[in-house]
């Protein structure tokens, strides 16, 4: 079967001349509506007859159709398709892009089918694309393409969350090879990968951004202990890895020695754009599926009730106007701005409230973690989810509790948002005597 067809390239979203402002025109251009048409065709045709989402199916039903879907996405060029058409993708426009992954999440398909795959799709490979060498890209595209290559991101550690840049795992050179030692967490997805890349202290004397470099290694050899890291669900939804003289060959340093936190900040720029109107979308359903729980419990006509799902639907048009402002500043090749930490802090806000309604929505059956639990960890679970079973909703909100701190905690996005797009003064910076660790 051939892969999907690509219309002509679409218009550029009209948004106002000014950057700050939120795009006046919220519709997509007609070309890209057309596109949209032909990706709906496509997926009816590989789906399932009997197709009600991902999350209609049990838990073995969900596994076996997620390692079957992802087969059938890397084969019509769907898995990566932003991909140059060597590497595997079709070379898609952010706007199709964005367009494919809002389609795909309002069918209850995953765009990237098992628990790896955005770090492997959405961070890494992008960065590869625009950093690697060409032979970095020739033996790891493919590879994270197969599912040869499975990969964790090794940014975080304990003394270096939000503050990125003061970590401590370093990097030594012994010959045509790096020797890691040291500790990164909080690695989602970590028990499952086997490979990680790695954002080590390649000069000692160095300190904050400069002197780090970009690591690609393995993960199943001598000197990495892996450790998962159970949530309050009791699922293994993080790990953490430990460095004792880990070898990286000098050849899978990305971007050259001392430019880690240019590629570091590179990446994480790749997590913006294309996914904002898929997340508009999911939460979309997710408060549906509260509404349907809400008229099963006779609150529907509960005035504090209905104020509070109002305001969440209100929220939802926030999200998704400032998901196309993203897109267009994306599409004209505007960089990633701070503006971002509003979205940050508008989405992990948004979970806890739509979680904590949901528990007063089920009052004391709360407690009763009846039906099955959901297949999302950390987001709105998927369309076909049981609107009645109160294990997944106690589940997720168990889940949305750190939503205000992984990814950045709200504190440090506020100051990011006060700093540099209102202008206000920076915090007081300790200095580096006052800075020492043990």
């Amino acid at each position: 079967m051939r892969a999907l067809e690509l219309p002509a390239p679409p218009r550029v979203i009209s948004h106002p001349s000014r950057p700050r402002s939120l795009p006046v025109d919220l519709s997509y251009p007609a070309d890209s509506e057309r596109y949209r048409e032909k990706v709906r065709a496509k997926l009816q045709e590989i789906l399932p007859q009997d197709w009600k989402g991902l999350g209609a199916l049990s838990e073995s039903e969900a596994h076996e159709f997620a390692t079957w879907w992802r087969g059938v996405l890397r084969d019509h060029r769907l898995l990566a398709p932003d991909w140059p058409t060597e590497y595997g993708g079709q070379g898609l426009t952010l706007l199709e892009r964005s367009i494919l992954a809002e389609e795909l999440m309002k069918v209850g398909a995953p765009q990237y089918p098992l628990p790896n795959d955005s770090i492997s799709l959405v961070l890494l490979a992008p960065t590869l694309l625009y950093f690697g060498s060409s032979e970095q890209k020739a033996r790891f595209l493919p590879g994270t393409l197969s599912g040869e290559y499975v990969w964790a991101q090794g940014y975080s550690e304990p003394d270096a969350g939000s503050d990125l840049f003061s970590l401590r795992t370093k990097a030594e050179r012994v010959g045509d090879k790096w020797q890691l030692t040291g500790q990164k967490t909080w690695q989602t997805a970590g028990t499952t990968a086997n490979w990680i890349f790695v954002l080590a202290r390649t000069d000692p004397t160095s300190r904050g951004a400069k002197g780090l470099s970009f690591f690609l290694l393995p993960l199943d050899q001598p000197g990495i202990t892996v450790r998962g890291i159970r949530n309050m669900v009791g699922q293994l939804d993080f790990a953490e890895v430990f460095f004792d003289k880990a070898e990286a060959l000098d050849a899978h340093l990305v971007g050259g020695e001392g430019n880690g936190a240019k590629v570091a900040l590179g990446l994480l720029g790749f997590e913006r754009g294309a996914g904002g109107m898929a997340a508009v979308a999911a939460a979309r359903i997710e408060l549906d599926r509260l509404v349907r729980l809400a008229r099963d419990r006779g609150l529907h006509r509960d005035a504090s009730i209905r104020r509070r799902v109002a305001s969440s639907y209100a929220e939802v048009h926030v999200m998704r106007c400032l998901a196309l402002r993203s897109l267009a500043m994306g599409l004209n090749d505007e960089p990633p701005g701070a503006e971002s930490s509003i979205t940050k802090i508008l989405a992990s806000q948004h979970r806890q409230r739509v979680s904590e309604l949901s528990v007063d929505v089920l009052g004391p059956d709360a407690v009763s973690f009846d039906g099955p639990v959901g297949h999302e960890l950390q987001k709105p679970q998927p369309l076909g989810t049981d609107a009645l079973s109160s294990g997944v909703w106690i589940q997720d909100a168990l889940q949305s509790r750190p939503a205000t701190i992984y990814g950045g905690a709200l504190q440090i996005q506020r100051n990011t948002i006060g700093e540099r797009v209102l202008g206000l003064p920076r915090d007081p910076r300790p200095s580096p005597s006052n800075n020492t660790r043990p």
